[in-house]
């Protein structure tokens, strides 16, 4: 038989508990999904009827995030966490909720990294509040500067509403404020120049990300995608862009310099560049299942042993174990070289809006 060690040998082995997978990757950024809910309706992620939503009873309380984080902290080694969604400033309490996690880093005396992924609406009301409580930066999506394209691709007409987040954001201090842009073939897909433009106007850092196969209606297809090539290209016609050369460790995106800096754009090119190799995530649904990959097609069920009155202790084992088994990667390469998903490819059963950016 193999030696083959588990993650607590391996963990026990070298004096460590941390969330380490068989390929000796080390999870350190936490994902929390707050609700699968979202007041917006964008193409590229949900159907323009919604979706059924996760009854309350499934979802996790503020008091069971707040165990399960302080479990992934004090036992597992998590030191960024960033709440998510659907949307999550749909979640009542939010600013209560994320001083409750900035406490949990006070208690082993460390700062924690607390973000945001946000659509922008009523932003504008809950910015200054949000920093109080403890949050250090956010992302907020805006695909479009046009309103009307706006309501096209999301189905609601709010692109007034984002736009006064984003200020209310960096007026609050929650600087740099992050711009993620997902481009799309015939639709916005002429804009790179000028969100680049806006964003350095306004003293924002953008952030341009392929658009990913974990649609609601898995109409994804290769000949939509506008790849980060594409988009550096339309970007070098109106601008310097310079690499910027320095370790990139886990973060997801490549930056440029713009101009000669000091301001820098990035590309998430999750398609045509995937970063798994890199990948240092865990991600908690809603619902309180873990994830190990945003692609993930199975889930570990965190949510029955806290309820079932399982001590923290075998919380943060299962936690470990459901880690462990991580794949080197999901193939989503495969799925940028052909006009369908490559057959290395397994798209999940869930959604964006479910699973949590």
């Amino acid at each position: 038989m193999g030696s083959r060690r588990t993650p607590a040998t391996r963990a026990g082995a070298a004096g460590e508990l941390g969330l380490i997978d068989q390929h000796g990757r080390r999870a350190t950024d936490l994902r929390v999904s707050l609700t699968d809910k979202c007041n917006l309706r964008c193409t590229y992620c949900m159907p323009a009827e919604g979706l059924p939503w996760l009854p309350k009873p499934e979802l996790l309380t503020d008091d069971e995030i707040v165990r399960l984080i302080r479990i992934a902290v004090t036992a597992l080694g998590v030191g960024s966490v960033r709440f998510t969604g659907g949307e999550p400033l749909l979640r009542q309490g939010l600013p209560e909720l994320i001083a409750r996690t900035a406490e949990v880093g006070a208690e082993v005396g460390r700062d924690l990294d607390l973000a945001l992924t946000t659509n922008g609406i009523g932003l504008e009301r809950i910015a200054g509040p949000l920093r109080v409580a403890g949050l250090s930066r956010l992302n907020v999506s805006l695909d479009t500067l046009d309103p009307e394209r706006f309501a096209r691709l999301t189905r609601r007409d709010r692109h007034a509403d984002v736009l006064a987040g984003l200020e209310a954001a960096h007026d609050a201090g929650l600087t740099p404020v992050k711009v993620n842009a997902v481009l799309m073939r015939g639709m916005n897909d002429d804009e790179a120049p000028a969100l680049l433009r806006f964003c350095l106007e306004r003293g924002y850092e953008l952030r341009f990300i392929e658009q990913m196969p974990i649609d609601a209606d898995h109409l994804w297809s290769r000949e939509h995608l506008v790849t980060a090539e594409e988009i550096l290209e339309s970007l070098g016609s109106e601008f310097d862009l310079t690499p910027v050369v320095q370790p990139r460790g886990s973060a997801p995106a490549e930056r440029w310099a713009v101009d000669g800096g000091p301001a820098t754009v990035g590309v998430i090119a999750s398609v045509t560049r995937p970063f798994c190799r890199a990948c240092n995530r865990t991600r908690l649904t809603a619902d309180g299942q873990v994830r190990n990959c945003l692609f993930a097609t199975g889930e570990t069920d965190l949510r029955a042993l806290l309820r079932g009155g399982g001590e923290d202790g075998e919380i943060a084992e299962l936690w470990r174990r459901a880690m462990w088994p991580k794949t080197a990667s999901r193939g989503i390469e495969d799925a940028g070289e052909t006009a369908a998903i490559g057959s290395g490819f397994a798209e999940p059963s869930r959604s964006m809006s479910a699973i949590g950016g």
